[in-house]
């Protein structure tokens, strides 16, 4: 059987207009799949509908002794029943794709979405509603598409069962065309409330996993702090809220779930007891009524898909409005079609702190305030979102362009920022190492200016299935294996070899031991000769091997030269560099 890939090359533009439109266009994208789980479901549902049928007139060729119709009403049954079992499977099969399709293009949209926004996704939207988005909504929305294909099935076989009893019966058939729709229509006003008590318990979701994340991002500072007791009160707090939340949606659910089996199981009673008074006063026969009783029976499968599609479209809608929010954020920046002339050969330069690196150069950059180094340092890739009401501003140039004015790639490619907490996947390590680069370092000396010989030591011996090939050693998620100052050395060897003209490093031997960071040190200068290299950092260590060294003080670069001439000259430089007395300026604005 040949295999279809998944997901989709392209998940194609979504429908942002509204949570229904959104649901839409992820159902229109999946035609195919919807057509055939729509065939498919009639025809398990058709079958089950028309067993009563062999089973009514068997009965009635037993009651007049007529073996030849026995036997006739016997093979149709077991024909039936194997169409039945094959449309089962095949929709099953069929549901599965359809389930899998849809999540597979939600969770590309929200990727697509998070790499465009990149930083600036965590400034307009809670790390805890992301992981909610790409992982429960995208479940729940998946569920109503798989979902639509089977209410068509239920639908269509209500109405052919309705059409078959009015033939036989018009009352009875009247009962059948008209109870259907009715029972449904009463299981929709606990709709609502639902979906209202459901938000309120996604949003309180939503704020535990983010304080959950971020106690897991900070365990080690909070251990070290003893604020472990503290968090745990607030995570506690706030996980109550949310079994507080979901009990109140769980009572309206488990309402919905009761009609789904009451409501259903009233009908068929009722159609019973009036098919039963027609058999008594002899105007239907017995096997009549036992195969409109089988038909009707039936009918409580079709109104259980429809009380679940009540239940499905209510979690639906507030998981797609939730998609559609992160989704409709837009970067405040408009790229152009700029062109960078020759990048290794401009200056850096950011015009609201005077900062810049000159082409070819180690510049370290010395900021009293660890937050606004780190923006700063995002700020000198470019193309970073304003937040929210926030005004513009002026884009960090390289060789006189605009960054912001340069196509995303472009700028990406020439100017390669590094964080404070670089993320290592998980995979072998020359899957880590299998990044774009010049091609100029090789890996072998990338790894040597990182020191990282003792890195490799601890993951070849951690990965007994690399065989003497150190670079076939696996890392395990995030890196959680190796210490800090490993996986900081890991990540520096990993951009030092994509050579790009301009690398900006924020701390990135903050976790290392002195002896080792001032190898680093050695090693950084050497490999990143003649190419322009930004290192936001205080250790002496660092700052000593730099060409140039600027002191950023209350927003603005207020002095520069090197390490030796400012730790005489400049006072604010040796408080922030050598830990004196002196107070550090208040926090900064970037």
């Amino acid at each position: 059987m040949l295999l279809t890939p998944l997901p989709p090359a392209d998940p194609g533009p979504p429908d942002l207009g509204s949570p229904e439109g959104f649901l839409r266009r992820i159902r229109r994208d999946q035609r195919r799949g919807q057509v055939l789980a729509t065939c498919w479901a009639l025809l398990e549902m058709g079958g089950r509908a028309a067993l009563p049928l062999p089973l009514g007139l068997g009965v009635q060729a037993a009651v007049e002794g007529d073996a030849g119709g026995i036997w006739r009403a016997a093979a149709l049954v077991l024909l039936l029943a194997a169409l039945s079992s094959a449309g089962a499977v095949l929709l099953h099969r069929q549901a599965i794709w359809n389930w899998i399709q849809a999540a597979c293009q939600v969770r590309q949209l929200v990727a697509r979405k998070a790499a465009v926004l990149g930083s600036g996704l965590a400034r307009r939207v809670a790390t805890g509603e992301v992981v909610a988005v790409g992982g429960g909504d995208v479940e729940r929305i998946a569920w109503y598409v798989e979902l639509i294909a089977r209410v068509r099935g239920a639908v269509i076989t209500w109405l052919a069962v309705s059409a078959a009893v009015i033939a036989v019966q018009p009352g009875l058939g009247v009962w059948v065309l008209l109870g259907v729709p009715v029972l449904s229509v009463s299981m929709w006003p606990l709709v609502g409330p639902f979906e209202r008590r459901y938000e309120r318990q996604r949003a309180f979701g939503g704020k535990a996993t983010e304080l959950a994340a971020d106690t897991v991002a900070g365990l080690r500072v909070l251990r070290g702090i003893g604020g472990e007791e503290l968090f745990l009160q607030r995570y506690r707090a706030a996980s109550q809220e949310v079994r507080a939340a979901a009990v109140r949606s769980a009572r309206v659910q488990s309402l919905m779930q009761a009609q789904q089996v009451l409501l259903p199981g009233l009908f068929v009673v009722g159609v019973t007891w009036y098919g039963a008074r027609l058999v008594a006063s002899g105007e239907l026969p017995v096997s009549t009524l036992i195969a409109v009783y089988g038909a009707t029976a039936y009918l409580a499968a079709p109104l259980r898909v429809l009380g679940e599609a009540a239940h499905a479209w209510s979690v639906a809608r507030v998981s797609a409005g939730r998609t559609v929010r992160v989704l409709s954020l837009r970067r405040t920046d408009a790229p152009g079609d700029a062109a960078l002339i020759r990048p290794e050969k401009g200056d850096l330069h950011d015009p609201e702190t005077g900062l810049t690196a000159r082409a070819g150069e180690l510049t370290a950059v010395v900021c009293g305030d660890p937050d606004f180094a780190g923006a700063l340092a995002e700020r000198l890739g470019g193309h970073v979102p304003a937040a929210d009401g926030e005004a513009p501003r002026p884009s960090v140039r390289l060789g006189g362009t605009d960054l912001d004015a340069v196509p995303l790639a472009e700028a990406r490619e020439a100017v390669l920022v590094q964080d404070k907490e670089p993320v290592l996947l998980s995979g072998t390590l020359a899957e880590l190492f299998d990044v774009p680069s010049s091609g100029r370092v090789p890996v072998a000396e990338a790894l040597a200016a990182a020191r990282c010989d003792d890195v490799l030591h601890a993951l070849a011996s951690g990965s007994p299935g690399a065989d003497g090939d150190v670079m076939g050693a696996r890392i395990t998620e995030r890196g959680r294996s190796l210490s800090g100052g490993q996986r900081q050395r890991l990540a520096l060897a990993r951009s030092v070899l994509a050579d790009p003209p301009v690398l900006v490093l924020d701390e990135p031997t903050s976790a290392v031991d002195a002896h080792t960071e001032s190898r680093i040190a050695a090693g950084l200068r050497d490999v990143r000769a003649g190419r322009t290299t930004v290192v936001f950092a205080t250790s002496p260590l660092l700052l000593d091997r730099a060409d140039r060294v600027v002191l950023v003080r209350g927003g603005r670069a207020v002095a520069a030269g090197r390490h030796g001439e400012l730790m005489r000259a400049e006072p604010a430089y040796r408080a922030v560099v050598a830990r004196d007395e002196e107070p550090l300026p208040v926090k900064e604005r970037v």
